[in-house]
């Protein structure tokens, strides 16, 4: 791949806020070699959630995005966290707590039915990924967070993720479970202001949308490294049900896409504000 990422910078007056979309891409490396057809691996895809924001650097906000796919290698899990049932008998010790499930860092599955591949891999081959994808990533993240922070010593970062409307054995709802429109996560209260999370979800509520908060997802990996209102930097995960706005099985564009796109937009001043209140208030 020539290029694994994508920085969009503010065209409006720079706000200290981060968008991370890291499970959105759809270019699919070479050396992937995926068994499966794509019209099944690009499941695993948080669809189209870049195109849900991709207004935000209007209204002064950075957005940083994955472009391969989570499939391939996801950057929301720890760099250990790896499936033995992926390699050679006796190369993998343990399971990571997400590949128990075969969704770690080199997915195994799709879903449960779904078998990514017929194939042994090897450490050369999660070596190459992690420092051609996870690396350049997570650097690109750490420097924009820190350069955003400088100004006013606080920085906004919004993780943003899309969920399937029902839950499978995968995942920590389990199977058949029905999932709220939007699941909002800070790390069970350690990654932002707990005020800021309510705020969210009163604005989601307001709009017709029904909001969880951390149930079934409270945050990854990025969550966990990244948010820190102790250092400057509070970080939310909000999880769109992909039934919003696109058909599952196709992942076809519904029309109620441009309403979702202009409810997340109005977002933004809310994020605004509270930045400003929370440097006021010294909550920083």
């Amino acid at each position: 791949m020539d290029r694994v990422l994508e920085e969009v910078a503010p065209t409006g007056e720079p706000l200290p806020i981060l968008y991370s979309i890291p499970h959105a891409g759809r270019i699919y490396p070479e050396d992937f070699r995926s068994a499966l057809p794509m019209e099944i691996l690009r499941r695993a895809e948080d669809s189209y959630v870049d195109l849900l924001l991709e207004n935000a650097p209007d209204h002064g906000i950075i957005l940083l995005k994955a472009l391969f796919p989570r499939a391939y290698l996801d950057v929301n899990r720890d760099e250990d966290d790896l499936d033995p049932k992926l390699f050679a008998s006796g190369t993998i010790a343990e399971p990571g707590p997400k590949s128990r499930l075969g969704i770690g860092l080199i997915r195994r599955v799709v879903t449960p039915e779904y078998p990514i591949y017929d194939r042994i891999l090897t450490l050369d081959e999660v070596e190459c990924r992690i420092e051609s994808c996870y690396t350049p990533y997570h650097t690109a993240l750490a420097k924009k967070l820190a350069t955003l922070g400088k100004p006013a010593g606080r920085v906004l970062l919004i993780d943003w993720h899309s969920m399937k409307s029902v839950g499978n054995a995968a995942t920590p709802d389990g199977e058949g479970s029905k999932r709220a429109d939007f699941v909002i996560g800070d790390n069970r209260g350690r990654s932002c202001d707990p005020t800021l999370t309510a705020a969210v979800a009163d604005y989601l509520g307001n709009r017709g949308y029904q909001a969880a908060i951390n149930d079934p997802y409270a945050g990854g990996a990025l969550l966990q490294r990244y948010g820190s209102p102790a250092n400057g930097v509070h970080g939310l995960q909000i999880e769109i049900n992909r039934a919003l706005y696109i058909n599952e099985s196709s992942l076809t564009l519904l029309a109620g896409m441009e309403k979702l796109k202009a409810d997340l937009a109005g977002l933004i001043p809310l994020f605004s504000e509270w930045i400003s209140e929370a440097v006021l208030s010294g909550k920083v």
